[in-house]
């Protein structure tokens, strides 16, 4: 459904949006044969003749072995489904072809395939790439379900297609997310002859390399930030990690938890000052507390 919807948007709507992600999908997928028969079977007996059929067809013999729990788990939300929208939705995918209107999609497009998908097989998504005009292609290992089989490749696809495949530009999607784009168009905006190294320095190496890497969230970063400036007391810089921390979902809670803490480890001028820059900030964006 998501794939003929993205299809749909991009035909009918492009001035909505950017770029548009076609993930396991087809122009057309199926026949009537193949629809109305799955909405006959549902219609009699449920969901549950076809939950294990549905699982293999969704993910590859490995994934199964290796992924047991990840499978059963999605088992078990395929069945919570409600019949009677499972059968619309069949309808409206049986009714649905945009095999002759994909020449008219003009935004960038990134299409996914599973190389051992059995619904929307590789040749589907090589009849999209070549009829959309701005489109480029991405064949995985996997089935149906190639996000949730490959979540870590599938995301660096999707992040390379939105913000571009270089270092630099991951660096300055995530110095954007954490900092906000009114601190980094002001950054930009002020860049010169004897700054710019720095700036290309900061944006490839802290946020391409660093900020971007996958093994902490940007939650954990902005924690593990806070924790090291407090004790080097330099309150520009505090101030400005301690606003981003807020753009990462950190609460006023675990703020006030974190400089009680280095209290013990930083000493007690060093986390003073940091409560009175907290403060300091709170006030200018006007957060209330208790």
């Amino acid at each position: 459904m998501g794939g003929l919807i993205g299809q749909w948007l991009a035909i009918h709507k492009p001035d909505r949006i950017k770029k548009v992600i076609l993930s396991n999908t087809a122009a057309k997928i199926g026949d009537d044969a193949r629809w109305n028969g799955r909405i006959e079977t549902v219609s009699k007996s449920g969901l549950i003749e076809l939950a294990n059929e549905m699982m293999d067809r969704w993910f590859t013999p490995s994934f199964h072995q290796n992924h047991i729990h990840r499978v059963n788990e999605i088992k078990t939300m395929f069945l919570q489904s409600d019949p009677m929208g499972y059968c619309n939705c069949c309808a409206a995918i049986r009714d649905a072809d945009f095999s002759n209107e994909l020449k008219n999609i003009s935004i960038p497009t990134l299409i996914i395939a599973g190389n051992e998908d059995p619904v929307t097989t590789v040749e589907h998504a090589e009849y999209l790439n070549k009829n959309i005009p701005h489109a480029q292609l991405k064949v995985f290992q996997a089935r149906h379900l190639s996000a949730t089989e490959l979540p870590e490749v599938f995301a660096k696809a999707i992040i390379d297609f939105i913000v571009g495949d270089k270092t630099i530009d991951h660096g300055m999607h995530v110095r954007r997310t954490v900092l906000g784009n009114e601190h980094v168009d002001k950054s930009i905006h002020n860049i010169n002859s004897f700054n710019s190294d720095f700036q290309q320095f900061i944006s490839h190496y802290a946020w391409g390399e660093i900020w971007s890497r996958p093994g902490l969230s940007k939650h954990q970063r902005s924690l593990i930030t806070l924790s090291m400036l407090i004790p080097l007391n330099r309150k520009t810089e505090f101030k400005m990690h301690l606003k981003a921390a807020l753009n990462n979902g950190l609460t006023i809670e675990e703020i006030k938890e974190l400089i009680l803490h280095s209290s013990l480890y930083c000493g007690l001028p060093a986390a003073n000052e940091a409560i009175h820059t907290a403060e300091e900030l709170f006030t200018e964006l006007n957060i209330k507390y208790k």
